[in-house]
Formats: C-alpha cells, sequence, structure tokens
C-alpha cells in the first residue's frame, strides 16, 4: 500500500491546481480564493505570491514564465509571478468564476468557469489558442474541473462535477468530440474534482468530500484507491525528480477542522506511478 504524507502545513484555504516544472525548481499551486500561486522551496517551506482575487490554475510558458486563469480570465506572468499582465475580461457577470484548466499538447491552455453558488449550467471551458484568441470549447457547465490528456494527445479528461463522471472526450487540433463517460463515481464517495493522467494512461482523480484519489484504466476500471487525511481533496499531480511522486492538493472549505486539522496541507505519495512532464502554453 502506497504511503501518504503530509508535505506542509495547512497553509491553503483552497488549495488547488498543482503542477510540478523543473524551471520553477519543483510544485506550485494554488490557494483559489484568496489569489495566491503557492511554490513548495525545497526546504520544505511554501512561499506565497499574490496575483489576483481569484487565481483558479496555472501552467508554464515553453519561452519562460507562466499562464494564469484569474478570476475572469486570462493572465501571462514572469517566472518570479511579481509581473501579472491580465489580458481582457471574458466576461462581467461578478457571479461566475474560473475553476480549473490545463494545456493540451499542441500548447493551448484552457480553463472552465463555474458560478460562484454552483447555479446549474452557468459555467463554459475556454481556450486560449497561441494566438492569445479564446474561444468556447464546451458551454453548459456547472462545475468545470480536472482537465488532462491522454500520453497520444488523442483523449482530454474532463469532469463536470455535479454529473459524478469523468468523461473521455475525443481531441483534434483544440476540438472537442465524441464526449463519453469514463466511469460514473457513487456519490457515496465523493465527487470527482482534479486530475492527472500517467505515462501509462491511467487516470487519477481527487474525490472532493471522499478523502481519497482513485486511479482507472483508460477502460474505466478502478485500480487503486489512495486514502488522504483530509476529506476536501482538490486535485493532484506527478512530480519529483523522476516524476514518481503524486502531489494531492486539498481545501478547508466546509470542513471540521476539529475532526480534521490536516485540510489545507499539501501531501504526496511518493513511488505512486510515473507521470508526464508538465505540458507548457506556447503563446
Amino acid at each position: 500500500m502506497t504511503r501518504v504524507e503530509q508535505v506542509t502545513e495547512p497553509c491553503a484555504q483552497h488549495g488547488e491546481g498543482p503542477v510540478w516544472h523543473p524551471a520553477w525548481r519543483g510544485l506550485r499551486w494554488v490557494d483559489m480564493l484568496a489569489g495566491d500561486v503557492l511554490t513548495l522551496r525545497r526546504d520544505g517551506s511554501v512561499q506565497r505570491a499574490h496575483v489576483g482575487s481569484v487565481v483558479a490554475a496555472l501552467r508554464p510558458r515553453r519561452s519562460g514564465g507562466a499562464v494564469l486563469a484569474l478570476e475572469r480570465g486570462f493572465a501571462l506572468a514572469d517566472d518570479s509571478l511579481t509581473a501579472v499582465v491580465p489580458m481582457e475580461d471574458l466576461w462581467s457577470d461578478t457571479g461566475v468564476r474560473m475553476n480549473d484548466g490545463g494545456c493540451d499538447p499542441q500548447g493551448r491552455f484552457y480553463c472552465g468557469s463555474m458560478a460562484y453558488d454552483e447555479a446549474t449550467g452557468r459555467g463554459r471551458l475556454y481556450r486560449l489558442d497561441t494566438s492569445r484568441n479564446v474561444t468556447v470549447v464546451l458551454s453548459g457547465v456547472t462545475i468545470s474541473n480536472g482537465l488532462a490528456w491522454s500520453p497520444d494527445g488523442r483523449t482530454a479528461y474532463y469532469v463536470d462535477t455535479p454529473t459524478q463522471r469523468i468523461d473521455a472526450i475525443e481531441h483534434t487540433a483544440g476540438d472537442f468530440s465524441r464526449r463519453r463517460t469514463l466511469t460514473h463515481i457513487d456519490p457515496a464517495l465523493g465527487a470527482p474534482d482534479g486530475l492527472t493522467v500517467d505515462a501509462g494512461g491511467d487516470v487519477w482523480v481527487a474525490l472532493w468530500g471522499g478523502g481519497a484519489v482513485h486511479r482507472y484504466s483508460p477502460r474505466g476500471e478502478l485500480l487503486d484507491v489512495l486514502n488522504i487525511p483530509a476529506p476536501r481533496v482538490t486535485s493532484c499531480t506527478f512530480g519529483g525528480p523522476s516524476c514518481t511522486d503524486l502531489y494531492v492538493t486539498t481545501s478547508r472549505q466546509a470542513t471540521d477542522l476539529t475532526a480534521h486539522p490536516e485540510s489545507g496541507a499539501l501531501f504526496v505519495a511518493r513511488g505512486a506511478g510515473r507521470g508526464l512532464p508538465a505540458l507548457t502554453f506556447d503563446g
């Protein structure tokens, strides 16, 4: 059984979106509603950079720096996250915010939105092209989450959390088609949230309210369960020098902190599998 270790103190009110990139000297993730990007230093301490009122996701840029999803749109930043240049807001509705995203193998960045009150169908999934044009890829989404690609880049795995599904979507030149259900998760086990795909094509998904990460085969078979000592598990990614350590983010939102004081900490399962390098934004 893979051992799960606590890496940090509870440092995020709502930790999300972890990504490992060598040029950043390790792991970054977001404290979403605080608008902060967190960086895990080599000594185990956490560096915090404030980049906006909300920061939903980030990925490295091929040319250096980072691409960010802020509350209502995208932004570019330098490696130190001290110079953040927002793009034009994609909408004016203050009741909707960005929530989770990732890059495809061709260097485009995606992020999906949701209503603050989680109203049905008010979210969308947006694609930021390398030319910096923005396109709506999916609409009628409620809580857009967990976007990652198969090793061959032909399949995108996507979560709209209230559906309790991980969906597999054919991916060609930035467009999605032939959406199908990879697996349906029993609500008693938690709700699917952020996810990652390993080098063998297996899908690892965080379970909000389930205190676990599940690993599924490309055929939707449950292969493994990693129990996390915090109920609100939000996302996961592979990292470390050999990309074999699974890092897991958690949240303190709607949590009994007396029963679960570790909530909001970063966890790791060392040697859990073998991940893929972070995909970069090529704009």
